[in-house]
Parts: C-alpha cells; structure tokens; sequence
C-alpha cells in the first residue's frame, strides 16, 4: 500500500522538512498543512518539535486549533513528537498559563522535562523490545497516563533513566524525542502503519469527512 496515503506535517513552526523527508522515505505522500482545507486532504498527520506555545497561537491564528481537535475526536491519526506531544496531551505540568492544546491523549505532560535548549542531548530509549537512538531537545515526558494508553518506550540509561517518553492511545501516537533528527524510521514506519490501517478500515473516510463534510457510501 506504499504511495496509497496522504501523510500532512503541520507546517506552522518546527522541524517540519525532516518529518516531510522521513516519512517520504516510507512510501508516503508528505505535504504541508498550513490551512483547513489542507488538512481536510490528508489520511494522517505530523505534528513537529519546535515551540508548542507558539504552534498553539499560530494554529489559534490560522484557524486550525477547532479543526485539529475535530479530527483528532473524529479518529485521524496523529503522530506528536516533542512539541506534539504536548499539544497532544490533556493535562500539562510547566506550561505558561492558558497554554491551548489539541488534546485527546490522556497523559500528563511535563514541558521542558529534561531541561532547556543547553541540556539537549542523545540517548537511547527501548521502544518494545527494540531500543532506538533518540535525540533530546528541549524535551518533555510523560508523567503520568490513563489505562487507555500504552507505554511504547523509556529512557535506558543517563539523565532520565526510565521515563516515559513514547505512548500511543488508538490513532493517537506521540513521543518525547526527535526521530527525525536521526536516520532510524522506525517510528515514522510505525505511524505510516497506522495510518495505512486506518484507510483500510474506513476507506470512505477521507478527513475532509472529518473537518465535517457529509461522508460519502462505501
């Protein structure tokens, strides 16, 4: 089914080339989602490292916060990483007040978990029963996550031994680190994979159905 799916990277402020270029390399198409209707064309979606307060006040102002959280309640797959995560969870510890998110993953995340800029840094993290290389910026983790969620990775080792720092909860993917800063993609072929399912179960539902279009018969 390589090629079939239509994978967006929300392209408002972040590392949002590397994700284009990562998930190209597993067979999607990758676009640039800076509007609505952009994000009405795609079967799934990125949401980049880079500043979550400033990508929550870019999505306010581009009329994209209400859209985003439709179609994540509508099922859209949505893979956060850094940044993501946080505008991914439903409770944040270390925001500056009235920070928006998109919410629909029941964690609670600590922003800037691992420290600022200057304490970035490379570590390993078991993802299953592999481990990956991950690189470190600015991170959060994950404090604490409701029974819906699965915990797909930790720390091994160093500064955060043992902190959460990948999760899924159905369509909802997120982790803590930057996978496309490095060239494994086994994340990235993990959200392509779950992308590519969703299609095949629904393959009616395109997310213009999720940005509230009426949905077309089978």
């Amino acid at each position: 089914m390589a090629g079939a799916v239509t994978v967006g990277v929300l392209a408002l402020q972040g590392d949002v080339r590397e994700h284009l270029a990562a998930l190209a390399a597993q067979g999607a198409t990758a676009v640039p989602v800076r509007r609505p209707e952009e994000l009405a064309a795609v079967d799934g979606l990125v949401l980049p490292g880079g500043e979550s307060t400033t990508i929550a006040k870019l999505a306010v102002r581009f009329g994209l916060m209400e859209p985003l959280r439709a179609a994540v309640r509508a099922g859209l797959p949505v893979y956060g990483s850094c940044a993501g995560m946080v505008l991914l969870a439903d409770r944040l510890v270390g925001a500056p007040e009235g920070q928006e998110t998109i919410g629909g993953l029941d964690v609670t995340v600590r922003r800037n978990a691992f420290g600022r800029q200057v304490d970035s840094f490379e570590s390993t993290v078991r993802l299953g029963a592999d481990t990956v290389p991950a690189v470190f910026i600015r991170a959060p983790w994950v404090e604490s996550a409701g029974p819906a969620v699965e915990v797909l990775g930790r720390v091994v080792g160093g500064v955060g031994d043992g902190r959460i720092v990948a999760v899924r909860q159905g369509h909802l993917l997120a982790t803590s680190f930057h996978p496309e800063l490095t060239g494994d993609r086994r994340v990235h072929t993990l959200f392509v994979d779950m992308v590519e399912q969703a299609v095949r179960s629904a393959p009616a539902r395109r997310s213009g159905a999720v940005a509230g279009e009426e949905r077309r018969p089978s």
